[in-house]
Parts: structure tokens; C-alpha cells; sequence
């Protein structure tokens, strides 16, 4: 046996590493100062771009550090499945966090909203509390919490900007096909045009909102549906954010001349989750947007 086969069948122990460690002072950082920053501390806003700033500083050296390891070919085929694995349970936690919202929204919809209207045999939810108030949705319940507002409909951005991330996963797919391939041109046009997608749809969604503040009056303040849609879509956006992102060093990587047909786990990793991200939005622009 040689001794790069020997190599690739020995169990791969990582090296120590210091990020961990500056990846935990950022999260502290960003705790502090956002639960600062909301008590009315002025120095709060500073610790939570201090946070950013060293979680942004950990993921670029880790990064750097694992994609510098990759293309010396530290890694070997365990190595490859622990990274699958970790990607399949990252995008799995992503699927429970998506699941507490919508679960939060089904909740308010059709169990809480209907109690305070009268569709319960409690009467204290109704008849004591708020006599006469009928459920309807979407609502900023019996409170009138936030003041009148008006429902963002399905049709114009949001309608745009699901065929935008429709759209964005037909050109990842291409762009993966013409990888395994070897279609290098292919590849980085449909990568390219994947990750802009994504980055038109942020700001679009951007438009959106300050539509919705503006001419709407629907703000994350406003009652039960104001806070539900706002969480929903925001976090969404800032996966969509992520995502592009990645997408963006995917593509550069590309261009220096990473991943070959048969070895290009990064690149699957990210169309992974721009597929998830994808599929989040249908069910958010479905249950969210139209009902």
C-alpha cells in the first residue's frame, strides 16, 4: 500500500484551532450588546457591531482555514462524510427553526384568534375579556394593537420575488450539472446569475418592507399578524442574505479554479441550502402571503 492510500485510510484527527474560541467572544459580544442596545444602553449598539465584527472575523479565517486544508488534500473520504453529516443536520436544525414559526402562526390563526372571538367553550377568553369582538384574520387582535393597517397581498414584489428564487434554483442546478460535467464556462455563468438572483431578491424584500412601513402601516409592532409576518419573511431574508453570500465565495473559489467533478462538497453543501432556502419560501409565500 502507498503512502497516500495509507493516508487515506487512516481516521483524520483535526489540528487544534483557536477559532472556537473567537467565535464564542463574538456571540458574547453580540448577546451583550443587543440585550443592552434594547435596554437603552447607547454603548450596546457598539458591543453588538463589536460581536458582528469578530463573528465575521472567525468565519472568514475558519473558512480560509478549511479551504486551505481541502486543497492541500488533508481531508479524506471520512473527513468528506463527517462534513455531509454536519451539513445534513445544520440544514435540519434550519428546518425546526422555520417549524416554530410556522407552528407560532398556525397557533395564532387558528386556535388563539378564533378563542378570543367566541369558538371556545371558555367564555372568559370572550364574553369577559372582549365582549363582542369578532375573529378575523389577518388582525392585530381585540387590542388594536399597532392601529389600523393594511394585509401585504400576494401579487407585485412578493409574487416577483418567488419566481426570483424559483428561478435562482433552476441556475444552481445547471451550474452543479455542468460542475460534474466539467463545463467550467457553464458553470460560472449560472453560479454568477444564482447568487445575483439572490441579492435582487434582498433588496427587492427590502422595497417591500419599507412599502409595508410606509404606506401600510404594518410594522413588526403591529398586533399578532404585524409580528408573525416580519419575523417569518426577516428571517427568511437573512438566510436568503447567507445564502447569497456563500453562494458568492462558491463562485470565487470557482474562479480560482476549485472543485473538479468528482470532489465538490462546498459547492454541494451550498446548493443544499439554497434549495431549503427555496422551499421555505414557497410554504412562507403560500401560508404567509396568501392565506
Amino acid at each position: 500500500m502507498s503512502t497516500s492510500e495509507h493516508a487515506q485510510d487512516r481516521y483524520y484527527v483535526p489540528h487544534g484551532s483557536h477559532w472556537p474560541i473567537v467565535g464564542s467572544a463574538g456571540l458574547l459580544l453580540l448577546m451583550v450588546g443587543v440585550s443592552n442596545w434594547l435596554n437603552g444602553a447607547d454603548i450596546g449598539f457598539w458591543v453588538m457591531m463589536a460581536g458582528f465584527a469578530t463573528i465575521i472575523f472567525m468565519v472568514t479565517g475558519w473558512f480560509g482555514t478549511v479551504i486551505g486544508e481541502n486543497q492541500r488534500g488533508i481531508y479524506n473520504a471520512q473527513v468528506d462524510t463527517s462534513f455531509r453529516m454536519g451539513m445534513f443536520w445544520f440544514i435540519f436544525s434550519e428546518v425546526m427553526f422555520f417549524a416554530a414559526f410556522f407552528g407560532a402562526l398556525f397557533y395564532a390563526r387558528n386556535m388563539s384568534v378564533p378563542w378570543l372571538g367566541g369558538e371556545s367553550n371558555n367564555f372568559f377568553t370572550n364574553l369577559l375579556l372582549w365582549t363582542g369582538w369578532e375573529s378575523t384574520w389577518p388582525t392585530n387582535g381585540p387590542g388594536n394593537v399597532g392601529g389600523e393597517f393594511d394585509k401585504m397581498g400576494p401579487m407585485g414584489l412578493p409574487l416577483i420575488n418567488t419566481a426570483i428564487l424559483l428561478t435562482s434554483s433552476i441556475t444552481v442546478t445547471i451550474a452543479h450539472h455542468a460542475l460534474i460535467a466539467g463545463q467550467r464556462n457553464v458553470l460560472k455563468i449560472f453560479l454568477a446569475l444564482t447568487f445575483i438572483l439572490g441579492f435582487i431578491f434582498v433588496f427587492l424584500q427590502l422595497e417591500e418592507y419599507i412599502h409595508a412601513y410606509q404606506d401600510l402601516n404594518l410594522r413588526l409592532t403591529t398586533g399578532i399578524y404585524g409580528s408573525t409576518f416580519f419575523l417569518l419573511t426577516g428571517f427568511h431574508g437573512l438566510h436568503v442574505t447567507l445564502g447569497a453570500i456563500m453562494l458568492l465565495i462558491i463562485w470565487l473559489r470557482v474562479m480560482k479554479g476549485h472543485f473538479t467533478p468528482d470532489k465538490h462538497f462546498a459547492f454541494e453543501a451550498v446548493a443544499w441550502y439554497w434549495h431549503f432556502v427555496d422551499v421555505v419560501w414557497v410554504g412562507l409565500y403560500v401560508f404567509v402571503y396568501w392565506m
